[in-house]
């Protein structure tokens, strides 16, 4: 069941109907400005396996929790985490609400499912209006933090949409409609359990921004001498349509269209480049020159093309730049699937 948490006659009683299904231990879909997320009550062990079993998701492949802004933000960062090195505390201050995702040493007791059994923890402020307004509502409630990984079945294309959701899991799911996601895709991670940041997952927020706030290097994760905390949307493999995605540079993709010709099917091709086909059975979308445009749309295509039959997917290598280097891991794990 979808409900309006967009217009604001709907948004209080949506809210308060979403919290009292996450403090009697269910599960509730929500907006975030990256991608929706399936919630649950965060020190709720039952609650978080009721998550994995949705997903079907490994118990052991931790998930990020979500955090008010403000004091009950304090609250829960203190129930949670252990007190945060500086340099984490800088990256606090500076980006939440926001897209960024810091593993911190856990508090010992709680959130454990949710961390999947680790000693280290996800936390994350969203910066949604919808999800902070659940959050608030949920904390009033006793529900410090909301475990939430994205809106979908386990390594498959996060959704963006509540109609995303619902498409993915039905009526029996509780999902609260706060529009498109703003960011498109998921938030960037930052390790700060090991004494220096490193990197886990890029995302919107880039590495000279996070080296910037913090007033640090980030670390080289292959020379520190311990291994990385296990961190939500890192395996190797994840994000991947039912159809097959490929990689490739514009040339690649105009010579493979030019060889089959009018014979082409079943074929849809993301590229910033302007491609030409003879086959009326090849989708075509142009992916944005601006990679901010590019990682919001890009969910909702790959979404696409798998809903217009598409057996194969073509993508244009995204540039090498800093600011697309959220876009380009997305696609090169969705490529492994």
């Amino acid at each position: 069941m979808i409900l309006d948490g967009r217009s604001p006659d709907a948004l209080a009683p949506a809210i308060a109907e979403a919290a009292r299904v996450l403090r009697a231990g269910g599960l509730v879909a929500f907006p975030t400005e990256t991608v929706y997320g399936l919630g649950a009550d965060a020190t709720s062990d039952m609650a978080v396996a009721g998550i994995f079993k949705t997903k079907g998701r490994p118990s052991d492949h931790p998930l990020i929790v979500h955090v008010a802004a403000g004091l009950k933000g304090t609250e829960a960062l203190s129930r949670f985490a252990q007190p945060l090195p500086l340099f984490a505390q800088k990256l606090v201050q500076v980006f939440w609400p926001g897209p960024l995702t810091l593993i911190v040493t856990r508090q010992p007791g709680v959130g454990g499912a949710a961390a999947g059994g680790q000693d280290t923890i996800g936390l994350r402020c969203p910066s949604h209006p919808v999800a902070q307004a659940l959050l608030e509502a949920c904390a009033e409630l006793g529900v410090p933090g909301i475990a939430g990984p994205s809106a979908n079945r386990f390594g498959r294309v996060s959704p963006t949409t509540a109609q995303h959701v619902h498409d993915e899991f039905g009526d029996a799911l509780l999902v609260l409609d706060g529009g498109a996601c703003e960011v498109g895709i998921e938030s960037t991670i930052v390790d700060c359990s090991r004494g220096a940041p490193v990197l886990l997952r890029p995302g919107a927020i880039t590495r000279a921004q996070i080296e910037a706030a913090c007033g640090e290097k980030l670390a080289d994760r292959d020379l520190l001498d311990t291994p990385d905390p296990r961190a939500s949307g890192t395996l190797e493999a994840h994000y991947a349509p039912n159809a097959k995605v490929r990689l490739m540079d514009a040339k690649a993709i105009q010579t493979g269209l030019d060889v089959l010709g009018g014979n082409a099917a079943h074929i849809a091709v993301w590229a910033r480049t302007a491609m030409h086909t003879r086959s009326q059975r090849v989708l075509l979308r142009r992916m944005p020159d601006d990679a901010a445009a590019g990682a919001q749309q890009l969910f909702a295509v790959l979404r696409e093309f798998d809903a217009q039959g598409a057996k194969l997917i073509w993508i244009e290598t995204p540039p090498d730049a800093p600011e697309w280097e959220g876009v380009k891991d997305r696609l090169q794990r969705a490529s492994m699937g």
